[in-house]
């Protein structure tokens, strides 16, 4: 049975090329703007305060969160069209998941039946539901020493993360890890679920390392780069933020994310012409959604911010 993937990225017109500083940085200072997902100042980073936290996937992040997708395991012969079955059903009519899962469990359906229904759950945004489901499904697979169990572990950490729980989310998260089956991308990928989490519990030096395992396993997610960048920009270190940013660039060319981060960190280092650039690409790719509105509200500022400094100057 072959694993269910994140809907494909629209086509977009054009590739996000990072712009670059081209003359004098503007000597303004930009007044605070709030970024999607946490209050994040545009200008001097506050080394204190946590990244904003991602969406779990490379999914645009202005499209509805999306439920885990399930993983590439079939279920044995016995359950595998049910399982197939109760997937499609989740994925299409999460409702009508929900139920066909309850009564499979109810019906002898076990830890294939729990994880429909945790998928289920997911898929209406019910993440806590979801976890639950998840944990269930994890703990009767470890039961049953089933080598699944790591990956249900990690669908009910990125299930309790979506709550705001993180440490919760990092237990899960560890307790996957412990399995010892995840290796290769699988591996990069936990690591990078356990940033995630890290950053929103506000561990930073832990997420910087996490994150560099992350890099080292899969360094082909964008996601992992857009969130390193995301974090030296927080942590004060635009050099290396600069050079993760065109990482992520260059890996995922058409992600308004991308270039909406490229922004804020041109303008953490001053660069407000470079950021303009940055932030009317997030538009151009993606027009509608949380992205190109929080790219709108940081152009506003930055008229604003210009407009002030061209009557302060114009004055006797």
């Amino acid at each position: 049975m072959p694993p269910r993937s994140p809907p494909p990225r629209a086509s977009q017109p054009a590739p996000v090329k990072v712009a670059r500083a081209t003359g004098a940085a503007m000597t303004m200072m930009l007044t605070p703007v709030l970024l999607l997902l946490s209050a994040i100042q545009v200008g001097p980073a506050d080394a204190n305060a946590p990244a904003p936290l991602p969406a779990p996937s490379t999914a645009p992040s202005d499209a509805p969160p999306p439920g885990p997708t399930a993983p590439a395991f079939a279920a044995p012969l016995a359950d595998e069209a049910r399982f197939d079955a109760c997937m499609d059903m989740a994925t299409d009519d999460p409702s009508s998941g929900i139920v066909a899962a309850n009564e499979w469990l109810i019906a002898g359906g076990g830890y294939f039946a729990r994880h429909c229904l945790g998928f289920a759950y997911a898929k209406e945004g019910r993440w806590a539901a979801a976890a639950d489901a998840f944990v269930s499904a994890a703990r009767d697979a470890e039961l049953a020493r089933d080598k699944r169990a790591a990956n249900l572990w990690t669908q009910a950490g990125n299930a309790m993360l979506a709550t705001g729980d993180a440490d919760k989310a990092l237990t899960y998260f560890d307790a996957a890890m412990a399995q010892g089956v995840a290796q290769g991308l699988l591996l990069g990928e936990l690591h990078l679920d356990r940033a995630r989490a890290l950053v929103v519990a506000g561990q930073t030096d832990a997420a910087e390392i996490a994150l560099a395992e992350a890099h080292k396993l899969a360094p082909e997610d964008p996601l992992a780069w857009l969130l390193s960048a995301t974090l030296a920009r927080r942590l004060g270190k635009l050099e290396r933020a600069q050079a993760d940013i065109d990482i992520a660039a260059r890996l995922a060319p058409r992600d308004p994310e991308v270039a909406l981060e490229a922004g804020n960190i041109a303008a953490s280092a001053g660069k407000y012409d470079v950021a303009r650039r940055n932030w009317t690409q997030a538009i151009e790719i993606r027009p509608e959604g949380p992205i190109a509105r929080t790219a709108r509200g940081h152009l506003s500022e930055l008229d604003r911010a210009e407009a002030e400094t061209a009557e302060t100057t114009a004055k006797p």
